[in-house]
């Protein structure tokens, strides 16, 4: 059987001494975080802890280079604040899902305008390469016919994702049209469905979800019959993917997601298995707002990047696995190599 040879892309630049990374204390930020301390470059992590957690950064506090920040990057004073000077500048901030968006609509639309204008002008100043967090949702439903030319779009505030997809749309206008002005180096990272250690567990059709319900005996719990497709894609494979558009000097946005589709059912049914938990499937009420598939085309990451998923679903959920299982008072799973791979907690004791 053939394989697949990946070019050595490098994941950061050459020179590269500090890097500003918004949303830093968030699951895919922290991540990020880590990946670009382990490679030499210094970190300003900024985040308001809305959605993020302090806790996923605590073990960071003792490394070289390493800054934590509590600040909103919506504030008007933050270019101020952030003097760097940086040679990156990651802008992840902002509710990470949906569901963040319905709860909290202003500081989404902030997030998306203000926050980002303010990273850009941050990264402008230096000339530093800014890398804008987008998402999947801004494709829509790929089951759904488009538009028709002409058809006056009506905004609809009670959509479940409606705030949500103007808000990443938006961000993508603004970071375009301040490239064009600006002539900056600018990028964008269309993220799909990532999971791993870190990630919240209170989305009710997350992976940390499933496997908490698993965990604790209960009844695992999916939306409507599980038929809804997902494509995963493991963290360290999308900060991997992240840090390789980062440090090029590509425009055009990125899709960075998994392959193969898998049922949100099949999904569970594999997380029981791997927790060896007695509990059943219980089906329970759609939720609008998500897609039926969320699919990336990785092709452009593939061809012009190297970049494709490594770590099988095997893998990642067992790691996942057995970082929740760490968090948990009385489980105990057999250690193993996934237990290496940032299954266990932070350390309580570095966070600045």
């Amino acid at each position: 059987m053939a394989t697949m040879t990946v070019s050595a892309v490098p994941v950061t630049r050459p020179g590269r001494r500090r890097a500003l990374v918004t949303g830093g204390a968030g699951f895919l930020g922290s991540h990020l975080c880590e990946r670009l301390l382990e490679s030499g470059v210094g970190v300003d992590c900024v985040d308001n802890l809305s959605t993020g957690s302090a806790d996923n950064v605590r073990h960071l506090g003792a490394r070289p280079g390493f800054r934590f920040l509590e600040l909103d990057v919506t504030d008007p004073g933050v270019p101020d604040i952030l003097g760097g000077p940086y040679d990156l500048v990651l802008h992840f901030a902002g509710p990470a899902s949906p569901a963040d968006c319905r709860d909290r609509p202003l500081e989404a639309l902030d997030a998306a305008a203000l926050g980002t204008r303010n990273t850009l002008a941050v990264a402008g100043r230096a000339g530093a390469r800014f890398l804008l967090a987008s998402t999947g949702h801004v494709c829509g439903d790929p089951r759904e016919a488009a538009r028709p030319d002409g058809a006056r779009y009506e905004p609809d505030a009670d959509a479940p994702c409606e705030v949500y997809d103007v808000a990443e749309r938006f961000s993508e206008a603004l970071t375009v049209a301040y490239a064009a002005a600006h002539g900056a180096d600018v990028g964008i990272v269309r993220l799909f469905d990532t999971y791993g250690p870190r990630m919240r567990a209170d989305g009710p059709l997350s992976i940390p979800a499933l496997v908490e319900q698993a965990l604790a005996g209960v009844p695992v719990i999916v939306a409507d019959d599980g038929t809804g497709a997902r494509s995963l894609c493991y963290v360290d494979d999308v900060a991997e993917g992240v840090l390789r558009v980062a440090a090029s000097r590509s425009l055009r946005p990125v899709d960075i997601g998994g392959g193969d589709e898998t049922t949100v059912q099949e999904i569970a049914r594999r997380v029981i298995d791997l927790t060896g938990s007695r509990a059943g499937l219980v089906f329970g009420t759609a939720h609008p707002s998500d897609p039926g598939r969320r699919r990336p085309d990785h092709s452009f990451a593939s061809e012009l990047f190297g970049w494709m998923p490594r770590v099988s679903w095997q893998d990642g959920f067992k790691r996942t696995i057995a970082h929740f299982a760490c968090l948990r008072p009385g489980v105990a799973l057999s250690s193993g190599p996934e237990a290496e791979h940032g299954g266990g907690p932070p350390a309580a004791d570095t966070m600045p």
